[in-house]
C-alpha cells in the first residue's frame, strides 16, 4: 500500500497527509481526557460562574479560527507573553513550529469533544451513578464503571469529531504555525499552496480528495461503533 501512495502522490502531497494524520490523532489524544472531564462536569456540576466557563470553553467553536491563531501568537509568539519563558527555561519554541499545529488545532476543536461528551453523560441515568455510590462504590469508580461505559457513543464521537475538525483546520494553523514544509504544511494548507500555484490543479484536487476521503471514513466508523454499541445495549 506504501508503495502505491508512493507512486499515487508527490512527495509534497505524501508530507501532507502524514502530517494531518499525525497532527489530528495528537490534538485527538490529548484533547480527549480534559474533554471527557469538562464534559462530565459540565453535564453533572452546578456552580458559580458555570454559564461563563462553558462559554468561554465553546468560544473557539464560533469565533474566526484566524483570530484563534493570533492570540495564541500573542501568548506562545517570540515576542508573545510565554513564549520568551518557554524559549529560555526550556530552549523550546512553540510557534511556527509542529508543536504550534498540533496546539492550535487542540483549541479550535476542543469545544466539539466537550459537547459531545457533555451530552453523552447527561443522557445516562443519574439513578445507576447513584445506585453504584449507595452500594459502595467510590465516585471515581462510578465515573468508571458506569458513567464512561454507558456515555461511550458520545465520547467515541468527541475524539473523532476532535480528528475530523483537526483535518480541516486552517486558519488558526497558518496564523500561529506557518506553512512550514514537512513540519507544520498539513492538507488544508498544502491544497491552499497547490490552489495559489499555476500548473498545480491536480494536486489541489487530489488533496481535496484525501480530505474528503479521510473525514468520511471517521465519520461512518464513529456511526458504525455507535449502532453496534446501540444493539448490544439493546441486547
Amino acid at each position: 500500500m506504501i508503495d502505491t501512495l508512493n507512486i499515487i502522490l508527490t512527495e509534497a502531497e505524501r508530507s501532507a497527509l502524514g502530517l494531518s494524520v499525525e497532527v489530528s490523532l495528537l490534538c485527538a489524544f490529548v484533547s480527549l481526557p480534559f474533554a471527557v472531564v469538562a464534559g462530565w462536569l459540565l453535564a453533572r456540576k452546578d456552580f458559580k460562574l458555570k454559564a461563563v466557563v462553558e462559554a468561554f470553553l465553546h468560544v473557539p467553536m464560533v469565533m474566526p479560527p484566524v483570530t484563534t491563531g493570533y492570540i495564541l501568537l500573542l501568548v506562545f509568539g517570540a515576542n508573545g507573553l510565554l513564549g520568551p519563558f518557554f524559549e529560555a527555561q526550556f530552549g523550546i519554541k512553540i510557534a511556527f513550529s509542529f508543536a504550534a499545529a498540533v496546539l492550535a488545532s487542540i483549541i479550535v476543536s476542543f469545544p466539539l469533544a466537550v459537547r459531545a461528551v457533555k451530552q453523552a453523560v447527561e443522557m445516562v441515568d443519574k439513578r445507576l451513578e447513584d445506585a453504584g455510590a449507595i452500594l459502595g462504590a467510590s465516585r471515581f469508580r462510578v465515573f468508571l464503571s458506569i458513567t464512561v461505559p454507558l456515555a461511550f457513543p458520545g465520547i467515541l464521537s468527541g475524539f473523532l469529531l476532535s480528528f475530523t475538525r483537526s483535518l480541516g483546520e486552517f486558519g488558526a494553523t497558518i496564523t500561529f504555525a506557518g506553512n512550514i514544509f514537512g513540519e507544520t504544511r498539513t492538507i488544508p494548507l498544502a491544497l491552499f499552496s497547490a490552489m495559489q500555484t499555476p500548473g498545480k490543479e491536480g494536486e489541489a484536487f487530489r488533496l481535496m480528495l484525501i480530505s474528503i476521503v479521510i473525514s468520511f471514513v471517521a465519520m461512518l466508523t464513529s456511526e458504525l461503533i455507535n449502532r453496534r454499541y446501540q444493539k448490544s445495549v439493546s441486547l
